[in-house]
């Protein structure tokens, strides 16, 4: 008898942390994870400073809304944004930490919650002496022990699910923002005969945040023509509204409607506290016969241009 090959899933769904702040506690439906408070919720997320070389004690209380007990792994992660969409995202348990996770100490690594109750777990944050000034965000992680199955084939897929609750710490000393636009491209998509179909263009830029503190970055997309007509001012919805320290992402912007027949600039401003940049990339929209023909008119005029130059130096 064969056994399925069985692969454990450990970037698990770690779906609570990317609740904007100010929501409630970080949950699951199963089992929520926040700040030790005197009600659930009442202080969803961690909120600290500390100068280098010191060490915090404060407590997390993990809830199990379930009928049966739960085992959970209780551990620190860093926290990074995604590539995907730039959400607010933590290291597994498995993965190197370097901040704030690697700082995070719970007094129990296992607990074991009994239904429909809480546990509080005293945890203590110790800054290394040498730590970077600036925001090191991260998150108390629990982590479900069991193992669900996670699809169906040839290999067997094991999910685990975990739950974190975010950790804001900032280490004191000077701070600086730094926000830069890079690697402005631009990926244009018109029919072949001008007027007989919709053009569009593709904007793609990645936005990276060089300071030391986290930002909230708002970014305008401006697409002038010749003779500087304004086609295009438009604030972009999908970008992070937290940028961590000394991350990047990669975005995108669908232009729909873009010029089938014209030449200019476009320019992405990217603004956030006491930071603005730029980025820009010059476009020519030519449709594909226009362009073909320049191209044979070309050729052949200078073909043509050659012939009266050899039949003069024959003559």
């Amino acid at each position: 008898m064969r056994t399925k090959p069985y692969v454990l899933l450990l970037s698990i769904l770690l779906v609570l942390l990317g609740l904007a702040p100010g929501a409630q506690a970080a949950e699951n439906g199963e089992w929520a994870v926040y700040p030790a408070a005197s009600r659930l919720g009442g202080r969803p997320y961690f909120y600290l400073s500390a100068d280098p070389g010191t060490t915090l004690t404060d407590r997390v209380t993990v809830t199990n809304k379930t009928a049966a007990p739960l085992t959970f792994r209780l551990y620190g992660a860093d926290a990074y944004n995604t590539d995907r969409d730039g959400g607010f995202a933590v290291r597994t348990q498995k993965e190197k930490q370097t901040g704030a996770g690697a700082w995070i100490k719970p007094e129990r690594t296992r607990i074991t919650v009994p239904a429909r109750s809480s546990a509080t777990v005293p945890y203590t944050l110790t800054v290394p002496a040498d730590a970077d000034p600036g925001d090191h965000p991260g998150a108390l992680v629990a982590l479900d022990e069991r193992i669900a199955p996670g699809g169906k084939g040839a290999v067997a897929v094991g999910v685990q699910r975990a739950v974190g609750a975010r950790v804001y710490l900032r280490v004191n000393g000077p701070t600086v923002p730094a926000l830069a636009v890079e690697d402005v491209t631009l990926d244009q998509d018109r029919p072949l005969v001008p007027g007989t179909g919709t053009s569009s263009a593709l904007v793609s830029y990645t936005l990276h945040n060089r300071g030391n503190v986290t930002l909230n970055p708002k970014v305008v997309l401006k697409a002038q023509g010749l003779f500087g007509r304004t086609l295009l001012d438009r604030d972009l919805a999908k970008v992070p509204s937290e940028l961590l320290p000394r991350q990047k992402i990669r975005l995108t912007e669908r232009w729909t409607g873009s010029p089938q027949l014209d030449w200019g600039d476009i320019t992405l401003t990217a603004t956030a506290k006491d930071v603005r940049e730029t980025g820009t990339v010059s476009f020519l929209a030519l449709p594909w016969l226009a362009a073909a023909v320049l191209v044979v008119g070309g050729a052949a005029g200078l073909y043509g241009l050659r012939i009266r130059r050899r039949r003069a130096l024959s003559a």
